[in-house]
């Protein structure tokens, strides 16, 4: 039997249980407070644990971890999608969604989805946030911090950015400077730090391997160039931070803690 028959035979069946979806309003009304920056609003929808009713959300798997994590997958689109149309950075929106997808594979427990979920869904509403709060940038402007979040991992000159638009590089200079209120290399220094934050919270790399993976000049430009910017080293951050989520975890689980080995 293909699944197209076995699919009559469900929908056609009557002693099946009837489940009543969930009414799309309340998922996009939760949609568009990421989307618009609402901080408050999503922090309660977390705090209220919505994610994990399963009433009215529909069942994709009999497995209840990975039913969780197609519907991570589903609020994960949605909400890129959203934000994008309101104005985040197209690669800023699709690596994000990229990054929080692929942290699921290390993820086993249906609390450690909720978790990620709760931390995907806040990043993005943080992030538009601050959108909605500084966007006041020209057509070039916008473009130039397009250029920056496609060529992240490598160096990018003032230089690279005026001949890549076709502008002079002291014209585009002072038009960031004026539109953002910080220079083009403290912004493009800005979007490395929040990378490598990400990296030292969620991967095994190395500061050496971090620091080439983002085009520091060196492993100590990359300390120097993160404590100026945290206000700590890489290190210590990495000792306060690293997979916070699953250490809870594993302490419930009486399983050593991963940072003690960094």
């Amino acid at each position: 039997m293909g699944y197209k028959d076995e699919w009559i035979l469900l929908e056609s069946g009557d002693d099946i249980d009837e489940v009543e979806h969930r009414q799309p309003t309340e998922e996009f009304l939760f949609y568009r407070a990421v989307a618009s920056g609402d901080v408050e609003a999503v922090r309660k929808n977390c705090e209220q644990e919505r994610f994990m009713e399963s009433e009215g959300v529909g069942i994709l798997s009999r497995n209840p971890v990975t039913n969780l994590k197609y519907h991570f997958v589903i609020t994960t689109a949605m909400i890129t999608r959203l934000c994008r149309q309101n104005g985040m950075e197209l690669e800023q929106a699709f690596r994000m969604s990229d990054f929080y997808i692929q942290k699921l594979d290390d993820i086993h427990t249906v609390k450690g989805v909720q978790l990620l979920h709760d931390e995907m869904v806040i990043d993005y509403t943080e992030k538009m946030r601050r959108y909605f709060r500084n966007d006041t940038n020209s057509k070039h402007i916008n473009a130039c911090k397009e250029y920056i979040y496609s060529h992240i991992k490598e160096r990018i000159t003032i230089e690279d950015l005026a001949e890549e638009f076709g502008v002079s590089a002291s014209y585009l200079s002072r038009l960031f400077k004026k539109e953002t209120g910080v220079s083009v290399s403290a912004y493009i220094r800005e979007q490395k730090i929040d990378i490598a934050k990400n990296l030292l919270r969620f991967s095994d790399y190395s500061m050496i391997e971090i620091a080439n993976r983002l085009a520091f000049s060196s492993q100590s430009h990359f300390i120097q160039q993160f404590r100026e910017s945290v206000g700590m080293t890489p290190k210590k951050y990495r000792d306060e931070h690293y997979m916070i989520q699953w250490d809870i975890e594993k302490e419930a689980a009486g399983m050593p803690d991963k940072t003690e080995h960094i």
